[in-house]
């Protein structure tokens, strides 16, 4: 049973500046109690160091709750895990459900996907600043060209002799001949 990847994203936060899931949720998405995603992850703790997991504060709870809208999440006892995204995926090699193994290998896409994303979106930043860097630098000489080319759009256009034949009556008139 796939999941759609909105589902997933909705569900990824960041956290002291880490992009991450947090167990509930988790346990939600896997079909799985909450108590006994914990008690695996407690049985193998040595596989999720703080950079893979961390367990939330006091504070940050209460303000996770506070930004949700919702007073309780049901009342636990135990502050939330927070997973990243290399904990997300040793998830896989603790939980042994087929569709926890389904759903770990779509989270990590939905993560790799969006890390793809916010590079290009930082290289395109990047290159505008060269941009804003180089216009800034060469500002007056673009203001410039740009007034003289107002300046001949603007000017009027003065008739310069005319070029051809003239009629007889005009050049006979001016030799003295008629």
């Amino acid at each position: 049973m796939a999941l759609s990847d909105e589902i997933v994203l909705d569900k990824i936060l960041t956290i002291r500046g880490h992009r991450v899931m947090l167990d509930f949720d988790l346990a939600d998405l896997y079909a799985t109690e909450t108590s006994q995603l914990k008690r695996s992850v407690k049985r193998n703790i040595e596989r999720f160091p703080d950079d893979f997991m961390f367990e939330l504060t006091k504070r940050e709870y209460k303000n996770l709750r506070y930004q949700s809208g919702t007073s309780s999440w049901g009342g636990g006892r135990y502050l939330p895990m927070a997973f990243t995204e290399q904990g997300v995926a040793m998830l896989s090699s603790v939980l042994h459900s087929k569709r926890a193994i389904a759903v770990n290998i779509q989270i990590v896409r939905i993560f790799t996907r969006m890390r793809q994303v916010l590079q290009t979106h930082k290289e395109m930043i990047l290159r505008l600043g060269k941009v804003e860097k180089t216009v800034g630098r060469h500002g007056k000489e673009f203001k410039l060209v740009f007034e003289y080319l107002r300046q001949l759009l603007n000017s009027p256009v003065e008739p310069t002799r005319k070029i051809g034949f003239r009629q007889r009556k005009d050049r006979d008139q001016r030799e003295g001949r008629m």
